[in-house]
């Protein structure tokens, strides 16, 4: 699934937002509605970064206990005139935060609850045609953690990507009309999105196959012993690089179903010690990858999946919660026997993996928080 390439590190709460770009002006077409036609300046532009903003802001504040959306007014009440939520988006953001409200629940029942988050939001271009001006934007979110135990991350955070479409109305004021999630993943704790399905290369009846995960709390334990390979170095790949990515490998993101999730995994696993088995790409019993050519089982979820069983380079765990450091999480969301994400777990505390991984990039989420989020999913956890 995609992450979002050249990414910035992650900021916190209080850092400011950015516009990015110059003021582009529109061509618009003729026999328009209005005979003044709106413009989209770089004041207008500002207005636009502000308003995806709230947006999100209001998404992520209704994950945390006593935010915003437990005060009660969005911050998107603030703006009207000349940019502002068509009465439609209103109505759709409305039925999000109270739907996110739901997922708190999920979430704090999991045990997982936040404190604190921060939500900044980076206009990256503009595009006008006609009466319509799609803003790509990049949001970049940190959640604290309520009661983090122990040793166990204070925070965690993601980056995604979204396209906002504004439409200017007969007085040339501009509206929100939609708002669509551009990075294939939809994995991001603030939104509904349901993630891309994946669709594997060849009859997975016919492939080695792991057995699915149970996701119960507190399992029987299953130590890790192996010491073949470095797991610290593992984790501390994918921290490294969980938002910046590494330009001696190729950037799947937006490339169609499957995006980067496996090829960033894979790239973690080489860090730690993974050999080469080099030959035909489309041969799921080899697995190679670098700047120039990469076998399908390096980048493509089912095809990992078929490899790393056929060779005997992963062994399947009983539960998710069995995993631990450079162990693999893999998530099939629609439940038809194709697998649509592959993660990597970097850190472990009180007994809950946390997982790194592209596509909405994301910095140690816990186990709990996906399997609250998706609790009708299979899971296939795989002992590396």
């Amino acid at each position: 699934m995609s992450g979002t390439r050249r990414r910035v590190t992650i900021i916190g709460a209080a850092a400011t937002s950015v516009v990015a770009g110059v003021a582009l002006l529109p061509n618009w077409s003729a026999g328009a509605a209005v005979s003044d036609d709106p413009t989209v300046d770089a004041r207008t532009k500002a207005t636009f970064q502000r308003l995806a903003d709230a947006v999100f802001t209001d998404r992520t504040n209704a994950l945390v206990d006593g935010g915003q959306a437990d005060a009660g007014k969005p911050l998107t009440d603030g703006f009207s005139g000349d940019v502002a939520l068509s009465s439609g988006t209103a109505r759709t953001e409305d039925a999000t935060r109270s739907a996110l409200g739901q997922r708190k629940e999920k979430l704090a029942k999991a045990g997982e609850t936040y404190r604190d988050a921060g939500t900044t939001v980076t206009l990256n271009a503009t595009r006008v045609t006609g009466r319509t001006a799609k803003a790509e934007v990049t949001e970049t979110t940190t959640l604290t953690y309520a009661r983090p135990r122990g040793d166990a991350p204070k925070t965690t955070g993601f980056q995604a990507r979204h396209e906002l479409t504004f439409t200017a109305d007969r007085r040339g004021d501009w509206r929100l009309t939609g708002i669509r999630d551009a990075d294939q993943g939809g994995l991001a704790v603030n939104t509904l999105s349901k993630p891309a399905p994946v669709k594997a290369t060849a009859a997975a009846d016919t492939m080695p196959s792991a057995p699915r995960a149970a996701t119960t709390r507190n399992p029987a334990a299953a130590p890790k012993t192996g010491t073949t390979y470095d797991y610290k170095a593992m984790a501390a790949y994918a921290e490294k690089h969980w938002n910046a990515y590494n330009k001696d490998y190729p950037d799947f993101s937006g490339r169609g179903a499957g995006g980067d999730c496996t090829n960033f995994v894979s790239q973690s696993l080489k860090a730690g010690g993974w050999k080469h088995v080099p030959g035909y790409v489309y041969d799921y019993t080899r697995w190679f990858g670098n700047a120039d050519i990469q076998s399908h089982s390096f980048i493509g979820v089912n095809e990992w999946s078929w490899f790393t069983q056929n060779s005997k380079r992963t062994t399947p765990l009983a539960n998710v919660y069995q995993l631990e450091v450079g162990d693999v999480l893999q998530v099939d969301f629609d439940k038809d026997g194709s697998k649509d994400h592959t993660m990597l777990v970097t850190y472990k505390s009180g007994g809950v993996p946390y997982l790194t991984y592209h596509s909405n990039d994301t910095l140690r989420r816990s186990v709990a928080s996906l399997v609250a989020s998706y609790p009708n999913a299979y899971y296939y956890a795989y002992r590396t």
